[in-house]
């Protein structure tokens, strides 16, 4: 029986910490479809194309070769995982992930992956559209300061010079143009289970998702 795992939620909620472990709990491959868009975002800014220009972006798609070795984004032949979670990529990804026609490419490409492997998969909306089917959804939320106060974390130990307020005003604005835009809002899923993450850890979370899974698998 093929197996899909989908989790949704905003920025910053822990989605792709938690879908690793699960991951490799369950031997799936682990999909970050959010990585997949700032991929296009850091490939764009390096050329210079902005998001209206939607002729160029769709080209630059069709140039682009992903996949994931150890969790990472490979694009063409070259790791950038470090490169897409800098600051400068989070402050413009959401104005390329809304573009249609980079949506459609990059979901076609997902469901394809997913038809061939046993995944699970992070991001805006794969529970309710790249996954509609999965017995598996799961929307992991948290406070927008409780998840300002984790990307701070996070972006300074890595020793960045971060400022808390921009990072809570950027995850603000997120939400924001994820939840509103057009195509493939962000939102959960009907039959979805939702997770608060504000009062929980890692663990805490993880075991939820994984005794569900084990459940349904029975």
């Amino acid at each position: 029986m093929r197996i899909s795992v989908a989790i949704d939620g905003p920025a910053g909620a822990g989605k792709s910490t938690i879908a690793k472990i699960v991951g490799k709990k369950f031997d799936l491959m682990y999909i970050n479809t959010g990585a997949m868009y700032r991929a296009v975002a850091l490939m764009a800014e390096r050329k210079h194309i902005k998001p209206e220009e939607v002729e160029k972006l769709v080209k630059l798609v069709d140039t682009m070769e992903i996949h994931f070795e150890n969790d990472d984004l490979v694009l063409n032949g070259i790791n950038v995982q470090e490169e897409i979670t800098m600051p400068e990529i989070s402050a413009i990804v959401s104005n390329y992930a809304s573009i249609p026609e980079v949506r459609s490419k990059l979901v076609q490409l997902q469901r394809n992956i997913a038809e061939k492997y046993n995944v699970i998969m992070d991001g805006r909306d794969i529970g309710t559209v790249v996954l509609k089917d999965s017995k598996c959804k799961f929307f992991l939320t948290a406070s927008a300061k409780e998840r300002a106060n984790r990307r701070f974390k996070e972006l300074t130990e890595r020793g960045l010079e971060v400022n808390y307020d921009e990072i809570l005003n950027e995850i603000i604005r997120r939400d924001t143009i994820d939840s509103t835009r057009e195509v493939d809002p962000l939102r959960k899923a009907d039959d979805a289970i939702e997770i608060d993450s504000s009062n929980y850890n890692i663990n805490e979370v993880t075991e939820i998702i994984c005794n569900y899974i084990e459940n349904i698998l029975k």
